[in-house]
């Protein structure tokens, strides 16, 4: 067997929650593989709506075993105030028995927070738009070999490893001024610490490559988006982890050869949360008409989101990253009414007409060359078939296959899973 990888190809939000919860039955095992409580995985079935922050999003499956691999970053407080939630809402994940925790994966401390909100302030203007969730400095002491990880919480020295590396943090804080009190907040960490013992510790590597090596089955799931990605994003407005295919295998503990499928995900639009370059940004009525239609705003900080029409150069990136083989379109019911729907085709960008997306589009902003195309007047909320896709939605989806040189798979009409077609 092989690993299937399911990922977003825009600045994230693109859907990629709902359609693994739609595949999960078809898995053995789920995996996320990077990013951390920044994510936020929106769920809706039975009338009920889940957001995931760092839980996989086939949770719900009792006969699939969810991961939270070595590459993800983890706030103890925060995943246990998730199951917490989740008990509340009539499911419990530790019950059920189909949650485990990569001993690799590193931990969010509260002074990592202290840190990133005291990075983002100093920024002033020029500032990320970070979620300030401790995010970027957790994965900045994982690679100065300074973090903490979830298997030191079983070591005898656990609190002396803390103390040290919550001393480094207050070193660096008191360069920003007065350290926050975080005395209440270091207690929530601790007795998130003890029920973090409660979720099976594993190692993930030795895990996944079991699963292959019996012929199961297993989906990566992916959080953020390419376009964020630390190396290949719009850098320096990215997150800190790598969100494209490669980062399944550093993130997992797989080798290339055994990536199988790379479904990629991506809305029918545009959105972006935060700072950063957006070449199709609509920052006016059409713009705004989009954000509340689509109720473009966080799952996870609930931040309005910035829209825009959709971007065939940096799709066209997105897909040579990530050997994209099959791809999922979100949201197309957002853009029904719309009497013309524009596309992105190329950019003008130093006096040229391209067609990919260049190394600098920050100080040298490109310009979306626009092609037009018809829109549908059809509520598509509610079609269930094919056959009931609108003449102009079809047309859509073949003029951007036809772009793409990509097959569109899947097609999401609204946000419960049942909302879902197989496009054949």
């Amino acid at each position: 067997m092989q690993v299937d990888i399911l990922l977003g190809l825009q600045w994230g939000d693109e859907g990629k929650g709902k359609i693994v919860d739609v595949l999960c039955s078809q898995y053995d095992l789920i995996a996320r593989f990077q990013g951390g409580p920044n994510a936020g995985h929106t769920l809706e079935f039975d009338g009920q709506k889940y957001v995931l922050n760092t839980i996989p999003s086939g949770i719900f499956n009792p006969k699939t075993l969810n991961l939270i691999g070595n590459g993800v970053v983890i706030d103890p407080i925060i995943l246990k105030r998730e199951i917490d939630s989740l008990k509340k809402s009539g499911y419990d994940p530790i019950a059920a028995g189909n949650l485990v925790i990569a001993r690799k994966a590193h931990l969010i401390l509260p002074t990592h927070q202290l840190l990133d909100a005291a990075s983002e302030s100093k920024m002033g203007e020029a500032k990320i738009g970070s979620t300030l969730k401790g995010i970027g400095p957790t994965y900045m002491d994982k690679t100065g070999r300074n973090g903490l990880r979830v298997g030191d919480t079983t070591l005898r020295d656990f609190q002396e490893r803390y103390q040290r590396l919550v001393e480094k943090h207050k070193s660096i804080l008191s360069h920003y001024g007065e350290i926050p009190d975080f005395s209440e907040k270091e207690k929530a960490f601790f007795e998130a610490i003890e029920f973090l013992k409660s979720i099976p510790h594993v190692d993930s590597e030795h895990l996944v490559n079991q699963y292959l090596k019996e012929g199961k089955s297993v989906l990566a799931e992916g959080a953020q988006g390419t376009l964020l990605d630390i190396d290949f994003g719009s850098y320096p407005f990215v997150t800190s982890s790598n969100t494209t295919s490669a980062g399944a295998c550093t993130g997992l503990g797989i080798a290339p050869k055994t990536i199988g499928k790379v479904i990629g995900i991506f809305k029918a639009y545009c959105t972006r949360v935060g700072g950063g370059p957006f070449p199709t940004e609509l920052d006016n009525e059409i713009g705004e008409k989009l954000r509340q239609i689509g109720h473009e705003f966080g799952a996870t900080t609930g931040r309005s989101r910035r829209t825009g029409w959709i971007d065939i150069p940096a799709l066209k990136y997105a897909i040579m990253l990530n050997g994209v083989t099959e791809l999922v379109m979100t949201k197309a019911d957002v853009l029904s009414g719309f009497e013309e729907i524009s596309v992105c085709t190329h950019y003008m960008h130093n006096g040229e007409k391209i067609d990919y997306m260049p190394y600098d589009i920050i100080t040298e902003k490109p310009s979306p060359v626009i092609e037009k195309l018809p829109g549908w007047e059809e509520d598509i909320t509610k079609i269930t078939k094919e056959n009931e896709i609108p003449e102009a939605l079809k047309s859509y989806i073949q003029y951007l296959e036809e772009q793409l040189n990509v097959p569109i798979r899947y097609l999401s009409v609204g946000p419960d899973r049942l909302q879902t077609l197989v496009l054949e």
